[in-house]
């Protein structure tokens, strides 16, 4: 009975060091009416923002369209793929980390692309982050995107959201 217990405690130890938790919104807490107005404070200012989070994307410098840019989705989906599918499932179902289905209408773009470029801070700041990793109990590590990657990877998500 020991040997089990001491394989099962060494499993939990690897699968929480080899996870990517997520730290989106869960899709049954209270959604913001105002999520998408306004991005100050901006960055620097010591100020928390939870609107848009922590990092250097504003609302302003993202330059969305209103359609999406399939060529970029293509490239988020590869990155995706890659670096986030082990963790996150693109339904509302919970993997390791939230589900990826509807977080671009319940997250501004900003917000998203400061997250997924700069989780630390926000971990630490952002209230909705900290009550998803008590949900999910696993921090949502550092990718070390590029802003083009993490770019792609928004418009993959505004894809999987619907956006045409």
């Amino acid at each position: 009975m020991k040997t089990f217990y001491n394989i099962f405690v060494i499993l939990i130890v690897a699968m929480t060091l080899a996870s990517c938790g997520g730290a989106e919104q869960d899709t049954k807490a209270p959604e913001s009416a105002d999520k998408h107005e306004g991005s100050a404070p901006q960055a620097g200012t010591g100020s928390y923002d939870p609107k848009r989070g922590e990092g250097k994307f504003t609302l302003a410098n993202l330059a969305l369209s209103d359609k999406l840019d399939p060529v970029m989705a293509k490239a988020g989906e590869a990155t995706t793929e890659v670096k986030c599918s082990p963790c996150h499932k693109l339904t509302d179902e919970k993997l390791v980390g939230p589900g990826w289905k509807g977080v671009t209408t319940r997250r501004a773009p900003d917000w998203i692309m400061n997250f997924i470029t700069n989780p630390d801070p926000m971990i630490d700041k952002d209230p909705a982050v900290q009550a998803m990793l008590e949900m999910c109990m696993v921090r949502m590590p550092n990718q070390s995107l590029s802003d083009k990657e993490a770019r792609d990877l928004l418009e993959f998500m505004r894809k999987n959201d619907g956006l045409k």
